[in-house]
């Protein structure tokens, strides 16, 4: 029985590639906690003409940051990744295509 629990142990660890110590989740979590903070300033703050683009990309890395490393996405099949991550694609096609839309690039 210890064999096969043994065993196990090590599938999964190969598997998933090493296991990250709580301080890399809490350095992460900082991150995302940063950029949350970054997002919400742009309330307060003028950027002018890089509100949008920055926004964008805030949101882009926060999305891929959760994704590969809490869903442990990094660790699983190819396939997840170009599914989540053609979503992300699609997602900001879709969002920016509504923005021009609206004009909301042109208002100022």
């Amino acid at each position: 029985m210890t064999t096969v629990a043994a065993h196990s142990d090590a599938h999964d660890h190969s598997e998933h590639g090493e296991h990250k110590s709580n301080s890399y989740y809490v350095k992460v979590a900082l991150i995302l906690a940063g950029l949350t903070a970054l997002e919400t300033s742009t309330y307060w703050i003028d950027f002018g003409p890089l509100f949008m683009p920055a926004l964008l990309t805030m949101m882009t890395v926060k999305f891929l940051m959760v994704v590969s490393l809490f869903m442990h996405l990094k660790f699983d099949n190819k396939i997840f990744s170009y599914l989540f991550y053609s979503g992300l694609i699609l997602a900001l096609l879709v969002y920016i295509a509504a923005l021009a839309t609206f004009q909301f690039f042109g208002a100022s």
